[in-house]
């Protein structure tokens, strides 16, 4: 599978009289805009690609599901009153947008160098990001949205598989539920996973649906770390960071792992 051969099959998938295709070469992008609000959702297709590596048809399968629920949400007009508990944050990258195409800001927080934290209301199988237009129609208050979402990440669950790997363990959450990766925001719950750590405790958020604790123990376990991340983030259809994060009591600190070495973000 190349970008030109998922292009032409995401077009066919997606093909509608009322949606518009543009691709990008240089940037490797497939944007598909309806045609007549030209509002769309811009797929990056390199991690498509590779995702089709490992489980095939599924991969297609999935980001067409993605791309019609988020174009089938657009332009609707959506209320958060009486929906408190569909509220929910978001982890996004730092080179995410901070606004809608339409120059609307997000409502977003400072997280850290390399990730950011959106708000978003659910709608069932897909989610709108909160932006400054929707609050000031409600005239809702910012800080009543922060506190609700984090009261409703503590909510979700922290069932976690394990593997073992040269002596260093690690834990995944991946729920599909969209907010995997938020749970990064569930302070509690981290703190007590670092209370049964044996080593250092990591965490890493690839993309938006897994999050990675590790409980690295050895130097080799930071390598495993970082080709976990690193082919986790190659497949995920919102990726987030490559990077992985030093947790301790409440304090995250990006590191860089070269090799054998690792080296931390003084």
């Amino acid at each position: 599978m190349d970008s030109i051969k998922l292009k032409n099959l995401l077009k066919e998938r997606l093909k509608s009289e009322d949606r518009s295709f543009k691709f990008d070469s240089k940037q490797d992008t497939l944007r598909i805009e309806n045609v007549k609000t030209a509002k769309g959702i811009t797929v990056a297709l390199p991690p498509v690609i590779a995702n089709y590596e490992n489980v095939k048809d599924k991969a297609i399968d999935e980001i067409v599901y993605y791309v019609e629920e988020a174009l089938n949400v657009m332009g609707e007009e959506h209320s958060m009153e009486g929906k408190e508990k569909s509220i929910f944050p978001v982890i996004r990258s730092t080179s995410f947008p901070s606004e809608s195409e339409e120059g609307n800001p997000f409502l977003t927080d400072e997280h850290t160098a390399e990730t950011r934290v959106y708000y978003a209301l659910d709608l069932g199988s897909t989610y709108r990001l909160i932006d400054q237009k929707m609050i000031a129609r409600e005239s809702w208050n910012p800080d009543r949205i922060r506190e609700i979402a984090k009261f409703n990440v503590r909510s979700l669950s922290t069932e976690l598989k394990s593997d073992t790997v040269a002596g260093n363990t690690f834990y995944f959450l991946n729920t599909n539920d969209g907010y995997d990766a938020s749970r990064i925001l569930n302070d509690s719950w981290l703190r007590e996973l670092e209370a049964e750590m044996n080593g250092t405790m990591t965490i890493a958020l690839p993309h938006q649906d897994v999050i990675i604790i590790g409980d690295i123990q050895n130097e080799t376990g930071y390598d495993v770390l970082a080709q976990m991340a690193m082919s986790f983030f190659a497949s995920g259809h919102v990726p987030i960071t490559a990077l992985s994060f030093l947790y301790d009591e409440g304090s995250l600190e990006p590191i860089f792992i070269l090799g054998k070495n690792k080296k931390r973000n003084e």
